[in-house]
């Protein structure tokens, strides 16, 4: 795992090395073990490394055989070594044990066609000196991050947008169209940044630069289509262990200790369980305790530790801790949040670094392939409400899916049909699963100035998204419909970036996901989705997948979803005040009104709310949790940045 950064002169005037070291340092936490670049008239690629595989052999960029061809690579190509296998039997020679070299070998041996067989997590870029061809090429699932932009006839990319920044012919400006998208959405959608004319490159696409032509495709997508193919549940369940067995073991491969985070639910129970039986040492597991009961999950985490047999470490997070670290996760993250989640995530992920360990391995994935999340099981019994709109007993289902919610248990039913667009006219909507929390989030835009108000104007975001859906998922059922939002979007846009990615490689970690495993995800998608979600009984055919591998307890346990506290955290209980200076400079009227983006008036009103203890319900805390990330945003990247 590394961070890469590089530039391409369209017109072959040559590269400023100084630069180009500058991009690729400003990434140095992916990387803190080497550092390498290659230039040439056209080209310049820049690497920092977090060596893991051939620590001594695989500096980047790395060349082929005769130097027609330089690469500079981000990720793991987990299926490196039957290529490798099969690269020789055609002839390749190679010169070290890295994955890297055989992404190389495979592109000589494919073409652009290589990407199909690799399974892994990447965003390279490798440069075809011969054809004067640059190739970029991102992960089917968005594990890894690639940004780029063009200026001045040059196309210049990174790992981090950071990177992109320090090139001085690119300018920073918010992005307002994706202020709408990230405060409906929570992200913003591919290619789109939250800055001005810096773009991502979605996943599983790869771009090509050649003659001055830019090209873009895609060539792995999410497919419901034939979901009935696997219809017993017994052969079901035997061909998911096998599929989850071999994606844990090839993921362990590494010339490092390997550990696993452990939070005490069944994704991360499994993955260490498999991930056990294939270690001969003592497997080390880590995960986040939090004081406040309502978000522990302390006691199923120690339970799965004695259970599996691991030496588990954890570390306690505090309503301070999430303040004290939040300037740098929103540094790290690149964009607003609208929760806290990502702070815990980056404080564990030090402690990770802290215990002497590279490589981790973790549950992300599951709940969007397996139905896992309280949104499907949501969707579905709004779905049978809308269907007896009159009815007073099926709302009531709601309630008991969420009983933590005391704010929603004294909601009359109109309300509650209302919020949850429980009618008949909503069950047409393309987007119905997430028609409650989209709009629910669109709220906080009242807190908008005048001014980004009328630069949004009449944009919609729905019909934004609508034009990126393939043609076929109108065809799908609901479950699918929701998978695939949650898959395509929230899941590379926060789960694997604010929450994963970026919080992780803040301390230099790579985290591994075996149910993001490519095969993994086509086989779910193959499943039908009662299997998935019978009745309300969320990743059915996992659990039978799961068999007696871990506590029984951890199996049975109903789905707790990875929560933090939120808006709270940033104000001292009692007293009101802010617990650290940089929260009440970001808030106070004039930093609100110079930046721009919000009303002065309105967030003072919110900020009064918390310091007197009135601040309640999801909406307020969202709304303070946005607003002071996008503040930091903005005095990080826009007021702020240096390149140096």
């Amino acid at each position: 795992m590394c961070g890469i950064a590089g530039i391409l002169d369209f017109k072959g005037g040559g590269i400023e090395r100084d630069i180009l070291h500058g991009m690729v340092m400003k990434v140095g936490h992916r990387g803190p073990d080497d550092t390498g670049i290659y230039a040439d008239r056209h080209v310049g690629l820049a690497h920092v490394r977090l060596s893991i595989i051939d620590p001594d052999r695989g500096r980047q960029p790395m060349r082929n055989e005769d130097g027609s061809l330089w690469i500079t690579f981000n990720g793991e190509i987990f299926n490196y070594v039957e290529l490798r296998r099969e690269l020789t039997a055609l002839g390749h020679t190679f010169a070290t044990d890295t994955d890297t070299e055989v992404v190389l070998h495979m592109y000589e041996e494919k073409g652009e066609d290589c990407l199909r067989h690799f399974n892994g997590q990447w965003a390279f870029a490798l440069w075809d000196r011969n054809r004067g061809r640059l190739f970029l090429s991102r992960d089917r699932l968005g594990v890894r991050p690639l940004f780029y932009t063009f200026t001045r006839g040059r196309l210049i990319f990174g790992s981090e947008i950071k990177s992109v920044l320090v090139h001085p012919g690119v300018n920073r400006e918010v992005d307002l169209r994706a202020l709408d998208q990230l405060f409906t959405l929570w992200v913003t959608l591919p290619p789109r940044t939250f800055f001005k004319d810096i773009m991502e490159l979605p996943p599983a696409h790869y771009m090509t630069v050649e003659d001055g032509k830019v090209s873009m495709r895609r060539y792995w997508q999410l497919d419901y289509t034939g979901e009935q193919q696997n219809t017993e549940e017994g052969p079901c369940a035997e061909r998911l262990k096998e599929l989850l067995v071999d994606a844990t073991r090839i993921r362990l491969r590494s010339d490092v200790p390997v550990g696993a985070y452990l939070s005490g639910g069944l994704d991360s129970s499994m993955v260490t369980a498999m991930a056990r039986s294939y270690t001969n040492a003592s497997l080390e597991t880590f995960s986040v305790t939090f004081g406040d009961p309502e978000y522990d999950e302390s006691a199923y985490q120690q339970e799965a530790s004695r259970f599996l047999g691991t030496v588990h470490h954890d570390i306690g997070c505090s309503c301070e801790d999430i303040a004290r670290v939040f300037p740098d996760v929103v540094w790290h993250t690149e964009k607003p949040v609208l929760r806290t989640a990502p702070a815990p995530l980056y404080m564990l992920s030090g402690l990770v670094r802290e215990k002497g360990y590279k490589v981790v391995l973790t549950g992300e994935g599951s709940d969007e392939i397996f139905g896992g999340y309280d949104i499907f099981k949501e969707a579905k019994i709004r779905r049978f409400w809308a269907k007896q709109p009159s009815s007073k007993l099926r709302p009531l289902l709601l309630k008991r899916l969420y009983p933590y919610m005391n704010n929603l248990q004294r909601q009359p039913l109109g309300y509650l049909q209302a919020f949850f667009h429980a009618r008949r006219e909503d069950l047409s909507h393309p987007f119905f699963s997430h028609l409650p929390r989209w709009e629910l989030t669109s709220r906080l835009k009242v807190f908008f100035s005048d001014a980004v108000r009328s630069e949004i104007g009449a944009c919609n975001v729905y019909e934004e998204l609508g034009t990126l859906l393939p043609p076929e998922y109108q065809a799908w059922d609901g479950l699918s419909q929701a998978g695939y939002l949650e898959t395509m979007y929230l899941l590379p846009g926060y789960i694997l970036s604010s929450q994963g990615d970026r919080v992780s490689m803040a301390h230099s970690v790579e985290g591994r996901f075996p149910f993001l495993d490519h095969r993994v995800v086509e086989f779910a998608c193959s499943i039908p989705s009662g299997m998935k979600l019978r009745v309300l009984n969320e990743k059915h055919i996992l659990k039978l997948c799961a068999g007696d591998m871990i506590p029984p307890s951890v199996k049975k346990r109903h789905k707790q979803p990875y929560r933090a506290p939120g808006g709270v955290s940033f104000f001292e209980p009692g007293s009101g005040r802010a617990r650290f200076e940089y929260i009440d400079e970001l808030l106070s009227r004039a930093a609100v009104g110079e930046f721009g983006i919000f009303n002065p008036d309105a967030v003072e009103r919110l900020v009064n709310k918390f310091r007197k203890g009135l601040a309640m319900g999801t909406r307020d805390d969202m709304s303070l949790v946005g607003i002071l990330s996008t503040q930091l945003f903005v005095h990080h990247f826009i007021k702020g940045f240096t390149g140096s």
